[in-house]
């Protein structure tokens, strides 16, 4: 382990009033992201976890982003905790001049990584209706909240971790593609509806006892909520490609996600936003595969069936999603 590592680790331990450098008995790296470096750290009888964003994230590609969006990430924490306490982790603290958090290890019996499920199992709707239920709380709550944007201005951030890698990034594959890409890049850049989360993925979400916990919001801004629901909902179909047996339950996850996040739309028309959903899905299902950050468990065929499907979509353009998840269901049967 790099010792600069375990010495800003020791370091935020005593800064935030946890315990003494010496009481640290171990410091174990935690894998799975690409943008921090995250441990768990067991003080005295007690288990933490802590976490620093990278300046440079941890990908083939050269993409950088400000670290200044850990800072983002546990406000959102805070943020979401007065909305849905028992979705997020407790916090422990936050250093701004160690650049670093500490907060809850969520772990023990009835625990489970929801992205690992997936890989093995289709869906439980009831997971798929809680965690549009708890998105579209957050979503709601702070579109009605003017206390909420002053601090979360983090546009240029969500820029360099979101919109130029899965978008921007897409451009010099699918040149073809630039007016439907751009116009909805800037419809993102535009707006400041809500307090986004930026990664709603099966990798960042927790079940403990079949409540999701979210994490890693590191790229939290107030902006448009519809590109959450398309995040999201972007996995359901990824799935379905990669694993074509259970196609059918992910397409009915997706749809579920959707209606379920649906009721807490009161900030817009519902067909204005369904407008957007349908316009951005097949892009960051696209970038999924051409993007910064490709899914690691497509191979070289059912990333062609994901060019595919996506390209046609957005070439025609439709009202909702429901044509996409049908196509992406009948192309794995």
């Amino acid at each position: 382990m790099d010792s600069d590592f375990e010495q800003r680790v020791h370091a935020l331990v005593e800064a935030l009033d946890l315990g003494r450098a010496d009481e640290v008995v171990s410091i174990s790296p935690l894998i799975g992201g690409v943008s921090s470096e995250i441990a768990l750290v067991e003080l005295g009888e007690c288990k933490i976890c802590v976490k620093f964003a990278l300046e440079q994230l941890k990908v083939a590609a050269e993409w950088h982003a400000p670290v200044r969006r850990n800072l983002a990430e546990y406000r959102w924490l805070q943020y979401a905790a007065s909305v849905v306490p028992e979705n997020v982790p407790a916090l422990f603290g936050h250093d701004d001049t160690l650049g670093g958090f500490a907060m809850e290890f969520v772990s023990g019996e009835g625990v489970a990584n929801w992205k690992a499920q997936l890989l093995e199992a289709p869906p439980r709707m009831q997971d798929v209706v809680a965690t549009a239920r708890l998105v579209g709380q957050i979503h709601a709550r702070s579109a009605d909240d003017k206390d909420v944007a002053p601090r979360f201005e983090n546009m240029g951030d969500f820029e360099a971790l979101r919109i130029e890698p899965y978008l921007g990034s897409l451009l010099a594959k699918h040149a073809d593609l630039a007016g439907p890409i751009e116009d909805a890049a800037n419809s993102l850049r535009t707006s400041r509806t809500a307090l986004i989360h930026g990664d709603v993925s099966p990798k960042n979400i927790l079940l403990r006892n079949r409540k999701p916990i979210l994490l890693d919001a590191e790229c939290a801004t107030m902006g448009d909520p519809v590109f959450d629901v398309a995040f999201c909902i972007n996995h359901f179909l990824l799935k379905a490609i990669y694993a074509p047996l259970n196609a059918a339950a992910f397409a009915e996850a997706a749809t579920g996600f959707s209606e379920e996040y649906a009721r807490y739309i009161s900030w817009e028309d519902r067909e204005a936003f369904n407008l957007r959903l349908a316009a951005l899905l097949p892009m960051l299902f696209l970038a999924r595969v051409d993007g910064k950050s490709p899914v690691e468990y497509l191979d070289g065929a059912q990333q062609d069936q994901v060019r595919e499907l996506t390209r046609h979509a957005i070439l025609n353009p439709t009202p909702d999603i429901a044509p996409l998840v049908r196509s992406v269901a009948r192309e794995t049967v």
